[in-house]
């Protein structure tokens, strides 16, 4: 392995993750003020990457998060079931009225010029409710655990969800586990508490626990206010800019031994060029490009994500670990849905070279 993460081999878990499991509405092209129907996908930024390891990579996960004992509880659950993810909820009970929640996110497809609209009910949901203390974390590391993972949007939930992953990382780092953490800045959760001024200070002391760093150069800025280099960026695909700030990164944060992020150019809404970089311990990985026809784009970053830690865990070298997650983010927009469909013969397939002709 040509890179300093020192991931343990002898554990139960290869990978768990802490996040808010949600529902996503999916009503197709369709503009929701118009929709008959929808589809309705089960997601949440962190345990996206958990399911696709379990399901596409073949590892061992866990998600670690909040569980409503109602209908909606119910459906997400059997899902993170069908995925293969092990559960470690907190369970809430509902009131039959308003609560709590399992979050709602609303989100169409676009079309061509029309770009994909987000929008969500949070409402009084049960993952925000998550504190110090609602959680054994020894009895999760205590068994093994090689790695473990949380975003940026379960530390927007609250002021108490960014302390619970601060909790976590530091059992994590006690049982000897590899930590990621993805920057995820979602500026319309951080705006109803307190913008990015709040972000930095909650974030700025989630990071000092990472080894891997996950998030573009938007998200250095606002989410670590590093700020930005005095380079010039051609395009969406130059990681000029990104690379630029890996060393005030690093400066600020000197135990973080990998960042990595996409680059994407969107064309139209289906039509996007796809690529990715990462910083290891020094050196810079850039994947290839690819032209992208696009199903569903959501959940691309956590595809990204899972195929780069998946190359990690099982030994790969970090240019093998930049194109299996570039492959697995670039495949995984080709299904509906915010997890993985794939296949990780296809994703092998495809990062060592392969194309889009029919397979007899």
């Amino acid at each position: 392995m040509t890179n300093s993460l020192n991931l343990r081999t002898d554990c139960a878990l290869d990978f768990v993750s802490l996040g808010a499991l949600v529902h996503r509405l999916d009503p197709g092209v369709i503009p929701f003020r118009k929709a008959h129907e929808c589809q309705i996908h089960v997601s949440g930024g962190e345990y996206n990457v958990s399911a696709n390891l379990a399901d596409c990579f073949r590892l061992k996960t866990g998600i670690v998060t909040a569980m409503v004992d109602y209908p909606i509880g119910d459906l997400i659950a059997e899902q993170v079931r069908s995925m293969g993810v092990q559960p470690f909820y907190k369970h809430f009970a509902h009131n039959g009225v308003n609560g709590p929640n399992m979050a709602t996110v609303f989100s169409d497809r676009g079309y061509g010029v029309r770009a994909p609209v987000v929008f969500y009910n949070r409402a009084n949901e049960a993952a925000a409710l998550l504190k110090p203390g609602d959680v054994d974390w020894q009895a999760i590391f205590t068994p093994g655990v090689r790695w473990f993972h949380s975003g940026g949007i379960f530390a927007a939930l609250s002021a108490t969800t960014g302390e619970v992953i601060i909790e976590a990382m530091q059992a994590a780092k006690a049982a000897g586990a590899v930590v990621s953490f993805d920057l995820n800045y979602r500026a319309k959760l951080w705006n109803i508490w307190g913008g990015a001024e709040k972000a930095q200070a909650v974030i700025k002391r989630i990071v000092q626990h990472v080894d891997v760093l996950v998030g573009n150069e938007e998200d250095l800025q606002s989410a670590l206010g590093i700020p930005g280099p005095d380079v010039a960026r051609k395009s969406k695909l130059d990681a000029t800019v990104f690379l630029g700030m890996i060393d005030r990164v690093v400066d600020t944060f000197p135990q973080v031994k990998v960042v990595a992020t996409t680059l994407r150019e969107v064309h139209s809404t289906q039509h996007h060029t796809w690529g990715a970089v990462a910083w290891v311990d020094g050196k810079t990985y850039a994947s290839p490009l690819c032209e992208l026809d696009i199903y569903d784009r959501v959940g691309g970053g956590d595809g990204f994500a899972a195929g780069l830690f998946y190359g990690f865990l099982t030994g790969e070298d970090p240019q093998a670990a930049v194109n299996l997650g570039w492959a697995h983010g670039a495949l995984l927009t080709t299904t509906p849905g915010d997890t993985t469909m794939v296949t990780l013969e296809q994703v092998r397939a495809f990062a060592e070279g392969g194309c889009a002709r029919i397979q007899r």
